[in-house]
């Protein structure tokens, strides 16, 4: 079940008029997805719908998830700018009804899942990818938490439990080929919550 505290702090932030993360894509998601062919592709956790809304306006069939129906507000408002339509449903992956690989590429941008059930829904995310799918994560790492001592700004995290490490990821997807997996220091300039230099893990990775 979903923590209240937890659902109020994301309806709280997402309930401005303004984008929590601006309404721009993240760059590395842009990046990977430019090498790609659509296909159908899945967003947890995706919030106010930026980074849903980028790919279906490059021919991706999408869909996302969130625990705040605030966030799915936001999101479809985005989608109609960009004459787009996106499939967004609220609730906990759980409960959802995605099938067995029934995606091409799972993105996971800044999906800071509670610490207790991180791993968990990283390996419960794996069956709905088809084998030669690609997983396409970026978030904040371990490290990134000396970075928010100097600059709140720049957002994320302030439990090191959420956080993630290169052997978390190599744990939670055993079964990939990195494409890319590395612990990188990067500058976010997205929307009011990230803004300045972090530290972050970005893994693109193929399912064998």
């Amino acid at each position: 079940m979903t923590d209240n505290t937890w659902l109020d702090r994301w309806n709280d932030r997402y309930s401005s008029e303004e984008f929590a993360y601006g309404t721009e894509p993240n760059t590395y998601l842009k990046e990977q997805l430019e090498k790609l062919q659509p296909g159908s592709i899945l967003f947890p956790a995706e919030g106010e719908g930026r980074n849903a809304v980028f790919a279906a306006t490059k021919g991706w069939k999408v869909s996302a998830f969130d625990i705040s129906s605030e966030g799915k507000t936001k999101a479809l408002q985005l989608a109609e700018n960009r004459n787009v339509s996106i499939d967004y449903q609220v609730g906990e992956l759980q409960e959802l009804n995605y099938h067995g690989e029934q995606f091409d590429a799972i993105a996971l941008i800044y999906a800071h899942f509670p610490a207790d059930i991180k791993s968990s829904i990283h390996r419960a995310l794996d069956q709905y990818l088809r084998k030669g799918g690609l997983i396409i994560f970026e978030a904040f790492s371990k490290s990134h938490l000396n970075y928010v001592l100097k600059n709140e700004k720049v957002g994320g995290p302030k439990d090191i439990g959420s956080l993630f490490s290169i052997d978390e990821i190599k744990a939670d997807f055993p079964d990939y080929d990195h494409i890319e997996l590395e612990e990188k220091e990067i500058e976010l300039h997205e929307g009011l919550f990230h803004n300045g230099t972090g530290s972050v893990i970005r893994f693109a990775g193929r399912k064998r």
